[in-house]
């Protein structure tokens, strides 16, 4: 864990922090939401370059992406000047360690797919040897066509590409449909899990089921149990899985995440532990694995009064009348089909280490995360985790406090049902970090 000179822990860099991104804009009219995008890029330490195709130049000022990501937005036009002491396109092919093509239309995906390079974002993006994230938006007419289709399926296999197909909703045309460009949220999540992991595939044609969030135990209709628990880091482990091929159903209770973050699974929301557990054990035996991240709350009442209790009557209902919730990760490992593999999650205090241990021990799952909410940046709500991760043996490593996404990724790899496993680095996430 690095500190600051105050002796407060310091917030990892931004997976995007210090990257160079070029970011390629077409003739959609979703184009109109990639000033914002720029300027998240910006606010986390990236260096930003635009190139607008010529449709986009009409839908979105190369003026305000200019002022916006602090460097000349390129045109057609600029392609061959005698100020550039380089082609253009080879130029920027080279500037660039991220591609960011949003939206990516019909016209730019055919082009690309066929080996065209009379644009400039085209003959630079034929050049380009850089990961890309591709964010399609069409009518859905367009985008159902059977040349539209086929050309996806081509692009989408590309070792390099990660793409994003469109979600469904209202578009422009009035037409209710698939064609959207995914959210922008969902995009800068899916960056940054480019430029943490690039562009694996290694849960392709595997299925993950994830737990997040609090539960909610009503007291009476006023009040419930409940905790900070956000649900991010749970729904960074399935968005992390998606991106990398997996199918994911995320059971989770109230969330406090971009809603973004939601598109592309399988979402069951619930409230209470009760709905939990039956969401859970509906949907177990179709996983290969298993990912416990959600904060189920430990108790509840047996009884919840219908009418709101009033101040008088609240000390002698919180002091009977509660039952213990029951253990739902115990009872996927009770249950689980050969072959499953289960990553429970342990929020622990003070000497996490000893209880982690015991708690693998009892749960019996084949991976435990324990995390110290008691340390700066590993609690609840924060951007960024840490703690160690406990395996069979006795095995346990220590991972160094980093954004939830790191950690969710780092998570996968070890949860992969046929290469996972902690390895043997046993420490402090402090001493890992410094090392």
């Amino acid at each position: 864990m690095a500190f600051r000179a105050d002796g407060a822990a310091a917030a990892p860099a931004a997976p995007l922090a210090g990257r160079r991104i070029l970011v390629g804009i077409s003739g959609s009219i979703a184009a109109v939401k990639l000033p914002l995008l720029v300027s998240a890029l910006v606010q986390q330490g990236a260096e930003v370059r635009c190139v607008l195709t010529p449709s986009a130049a009409r839908l979105v000022s190369p003026e305000a992406l200019a002022c916006l990501s602090r460097n000349p937005c390129h045109l057609d036009a600029d392609q061959w000047s005698h100020r550039e002491p380089r082609p253009l396109h080879i130029a920027l092919a080279e500037w660039a360690e991220l591609v960011l093509l949003a939206p990516l239309t019909a016209t730019t995906l055919a082009r690309w797919v066929h080996g065209l390079g009379d644009t400039l974002l085209a003959s630079t993006l034929l050049a380009c040897e850089a990961p890309v994230l591709a964010a399609a938006a069409m009518n859905t007419s367009m985008w159902d066509s059977l040349p539209v289709q086929r050309n996806w399926k081509v692009f989408s296999r590309l070792p390099s590409v990660l793409a994003l197909a469109p979600t469904a909703g209202l578009l422009a045309c009035d037409r209710q449909g698939a064609g959207r460009m995914a959210d922008p949220d969902l995009v800068l999540l899916a960056l940054e899990s480019l430029a943490l992991v690039g562009n694996q595939r290694d849960w392709q044609g595997l299925r993950l089921l994830v737990s997040a969030g609090p539960t909610r135990e009503p007291l009476d209709p006023a009040r419930c149990l409940t905790n900070p628990s956000t649900g991010r880091m749970g729904v960074l482990l399935a968005q992390a899985a998606r991106l990398r091929g997996a199918r994911v159903d995320l059971v989770h209770g109230p969330l406090s995440v971009p809603p973004g973050w939601l598109e592309g699974l399988a979402c069951s929301p619930v409230q209470t532990a009760a709905e939990m557990q039956a969401a859970l054990l509906e949907r177990q035996p179709r996983a290969d694995a298993v990912a416990m991240a959600a904060a189920v709350a430990d108790h509840r009442r047996a009884r919840p009064t219908a009418t709101k209790l009033q101040k008088l009557d609240l000390e002698r209902a919180l002091s009977q009348g509660w039952e213990a919730v029951p253990d739902l990760l115990a009872q996927l490992v009770e249950r689980r089909p050969a072959g499953q593999r289960i990553l429970g999650f342990a929020a622990q205090s003070g000497d996490v280490l000893p209880l982690a241990r015991a708690k693998l021990a009892r749960k019996g799952c084949d991976l435990l995360f324990a995390n110290p909410i008691d340390r700066p940046g590993c609690g609840f709500g924060g951007l960024s985790n840490g703690g160690w991760l406990l395996g069979p043996g006795d095995q346990v490593s220590a991972l160094a406090q980093a954004h939830k996404l790191a950690i969710a990724h780092q998570l996968l790899t070890a949860l992969h049902p046929t290469r996972g496993g902690p390895g043997r680095s046993p420490g402090d996430p402090a001493q890992a970090a410094s090392g």
